[in-house]
């Protein structure tokens, strides 16, 4: 039976697997957080487990649970499951994504769903799942995973850049819509960053330009926990992430030629 901790806070982290969530897992855990991770593959999350359990310092909880964004009933079982063993939930790290490639008049269709289904509906279904639980609570905090995309125009990624707009928008109408709750949004602007993703786009990966400055994961897990105490509006990596977002107000049509060069597909002979 799940024993019940009241004295930790405690995270819930979508697409816990890999990336950017499987470094949140890690980050939060040994500074002391029970964490809640939620991934569609039980191997990694059993593997990531093992990795916290064995971390040296003073940790906190790691409960793996096997579900998938996309289907609300999974997000809502796992949220009573974390409520069950760690007695209440405090963050929520909605970071589960995935990316697409391509002209979009020529993608699958099966890749355009895949996109929209994970990118927005499952950010709803924690969303909606967390506010709940947090309110129990006595308030939190949501930390929204989004990119410096959301700002620009990006073509031959326009599904991908187009769901990140939905959930920077989305943040910024949750903040006032929970703060009532005292409940608090951040919107997660993430750049370019070294994990799985890139090499995981749906659609063709060919063309995509590797000139951009990069950070690790980990750099991305430890911003995000000191986010989770700082509660800002919204998170930006770096100067260069910031100026990617200025441009993209300032100087939208030179913006969108960069993109076009870091994204379209090379042209056969």
């Amino acid at each position: 039976m799940d024993k019940v901790l009241m004295t930790k806070r405690a995270v819930f982290i979508t697409g816990a697997s890999s990336g950017i969530g499987r470094a949140a897992a890690l980050a939060f855990a040994g500074a002391g957080y029970d964490v809640c991770g939620l991934a569609r593959r039980p191997e990694r999350l059993e593997t990531l487990k093992a990795e916290i359990d064995a971390l040296l310092s003073p940790h906190g909880d790691f409960m793996p649970i096997v579900g998938d964004v996309r289907r609300a009933d999974d997000v809502k079982a796992a949220v009573e499951r974390a409520l069950a063993r760690f007695g209440r939930l405090d963050i929520l790290v909605a970071n589960a994504g995935i990316g697409q490639h391509g002209a979009l008049a020529e993608a699958e269709w099966e890749h355009i769903e895949a996109v929209l289904r994970t990118n927005i509906d499952g950010l709803l279904h924690s969303v909606r799942a967390c506010a709940l639980a947090m309110r129990g609570s006595g308030g939190g905090q949501i930390l929204i995973v989004s990119s410096v995309v959301a700002g620009v125009h990006t073509p031959y990624t326009a599904v991908y850049a187009a769901s990140k707009a939905f959930v920077s928008s989305l943040a910024g109408s949750l903040r006032l819509e929970l703060e009532g709750d005292n409940i608090s949004v951040t919107d997660v602007l993430v750049g370019r960053t070294a994990t799985e993703f890139n090499q995981n786009r749906l659609g063709s990966s060919a063309g995509i330009r590797g000139c951009l400055p990069t950070r690790s994961a980990e750099e991305v897990a430890a911003a995000i926990v000191k986010a989770a105490e700082r509660r800002p509006r919204h998170l930006v990596m770096s100067l260069f992430d910031r100026l990617i977002l200025a441009g993209g107000v300032l100087a939208p049509a030179l913006m969108a030629r960069l993109a076009r060069r870091q994204y379209e597909p090379a042209k056969s002979d």
